[in-house]
Formats: structure tokens, C-alpha cells, sequence
């Protein structure tokens, strides 16, 4: 029972009273405001000695560039990490929120958490909530057994696979991963792999853009962020000078047209006279 001493504490998480409300206004014939258009583009693929993860960096309000150099690569585990397309806020909170219970079960076990511990919890969570968490994910992390990549979606489904794409640039990347993607690729053929299909998605997607992220999680030693690998959209310079010499252009006629400014006279204030107090 609450009280002044002891306020009602407010229900954690997201709150469905309205879909009943927003139901009824629709079919009224008032339908609720559309989805913002998301861009993105963030893909991850199995390499010879771990897994590589690569993100751009634009992010977008539907047709404005909020940010030029946004963060799409989370840090999850010190062998794990995951890129977030779909709503920052989101993806941002979701990743934070799952690491937190990661870091805890490895102090509890004192042993390197499971790739698949993190797919679980991502997939429970964002399925609890049916969707309204906008979080498309791709998991990537090295363990015991080996390197791993999960494409995790909004309403909680998974797919588990050696390679995977995802956001509004995903098409792109993937024709880039089916016809160049092989078994066993050296490290550097996966970065370069990894760098064209994001450039593919930032030059073919208009929600894609500015630079190229990548993360490299080895089985043989700690993982390398490399943020801005590669800076796709080089802002453009001035070929030429734009400045003239004075009398360049000729004055043709000049017209001086006088203001009349009005003087205000400033007026006294006089005190009030009051009644003194008893």
C-alpha cells in the first residue's frame, strides 16, 4: 500500500494500457502516426580464426542525418560484441541491459560466457515485448566452441548461421557476402570482405552512410574494435577560390533613403506615498 513515506514504486518495462484506447481511435477513423523509417547497414561473417562484425555509422530520422558518426557496434562480453539496426535508443538499451546480466553470470560462474547465453537472453527479451522494442540484431562472439554469428530479429526469432546481414542496407551486403564468402578465409580477407559489403549497403542504401566499423573477435587473443576502419563518404573540398576583388562587379546607382527614428522621452516615476504602519 503506497503511502507519503512509502510511494507506489512505477511498473518497470513498457506499459499496454493504451492499445485498447488506440484501437478504438482507429476505428473511429483516426489511425495511429506510421513507423519511422530506419536505415542501417551491419553484417558479421565466420572467419578462419574467429568472427568479424562491420556496421556504417549514419543515423537517420526518416529523411534527416541525425548523426554522422554513430556507434553500431555494442560491447556485450569481452569475447562478444553486437551490431544494432533499427531504433538507437533500442538497440542501445537492449545491448547495455543484456551485457550487465552477462558480466554477472561470469563473476557468479567464473568461466568464459557462451555465445549462445547471449542469443538466449537477447531472443527472450525482445520477444517478451512482441516487436514494440525495434531491434534488429546480429550477434557475433567467439567460445569454447568455436566462433559463432546469430541474426536475431524484433519479435525474438533467430537464425544461426556463417554468415549474415541486416537493416535497410542488407540486400546489398548480402550480394556481396553470396558471391565472395568462402570457408576458412584468412583475417584479412574477411576485413576486406566485411569493408565492401558495408560499402555496398552505405552507396546503394540512402539510410546508410559515412564510415566503416569493424570488430574483430579472435579465438587466439583479445578483440580488436576498429572504429572508422575506413571513411567511405569523404566530405568534398573546394576546387576553386571564391573570393573577388573589391569593384569586381560595377555599382550601377546608389540610393540612400534616410530613416526617421522617433525619440522617446523617458518619464519619472513618482514614489507612492504610504500610510505608515501602526
Amino acid at each position: 500500500m503506497a503511502s507519503v513515506l512509502v510511494p507506489e514504486l512505477p511498473t518497470p518495462g513498457f506499459s499496454f494500457e493504451n492499445c485498447q484506447r488506440n484501437a478504438f481511435l482507429e476505428h473511429k477513423g483516426f489511425p495511429a502516426p506510421k513507423a519511422t523509417k530506419t536505415g542501417t547497414t551491419i553484417v558479421g561473417i565466420i572467419y578462419a580464426d574467429g568472427v568479424i562484425l562491420g556496421a556504417d555509422t549514419r543515423a537517420t530520422e526518416n529523411t534527416v542525418v541525425s548523426d554522422k558518426n554513430c556507434q553500431k557496434i555494442h560491447y556485450l562480453a569481452a569475447n562478444m560484441y553486437c551490431c544494432g539496426a533499427g531504433t538507437a535508443a533500442d538497440t542501445e538499451m537492449t545491448t547495455q541491459s543484456v551485457s550487465s546480466q552477462l558480466e554477472l553470470q561470469r563473476l557468479h560462474t567464473g568461466r568464459v560466457v557462451p555465445v549462445e547465453t547471449a542469443s538466449t537472453l537477447l531472443k527472450r527479451m525482445l520477444f517478451r515485448y512482441q516487436g514494440h522494442i525495434g531491434a534488429a540484431l546480429v550477434l557475433g562472439g567467439v567460445d569454447r566452441t568455436g566462433p559463432h554469428i546469430y541474426c536475431i530479429y524484433p519479435h525474438g526469432s533467430v537464425d544461426k548461421l556463417p554468415y549474415a546481414t541486416m537493416g535497410s542496407g542488407s540486400l546489398a551486403a548480402m550480394a556481396v557476402f553470396e558471391s565472395r564468402w568462402k570457408p576458412n578465409m584468412s583475417e584479412e580477407e574477411g576485413k576486406q570482405l566485411v569493408r565492401d559489403a558495408i560499402a555496398a549497403g552505405i552507396f546503394n542504401d540512402l539510410g546508410s552512410g559515412s564510415n566503416v566499423d569493424l570488430c574483430v573477435i579472435r579465438s587466439s587473443g583479445p578483440a580488436q574494435y576498429l572504429r572508422t576502419y575506413e571513411e567511405a563518404n569523404v566530405k568534398g573540398k573546394k576546387q576553386g577560390s571564391y573570393r573577388y576583388a573589391l569593384g569586381t562587379t560595377a555599382v550601377l546607382k546608389t540610393r540612400v533613403i534616410p530613416l526617421e527614428v522617433e525619440s522617446v522621452s523617458v518619464q519619472q516615476v513618482q514614489p507612492m506615498e504610504v500610510e505608515p504602519s501602526h
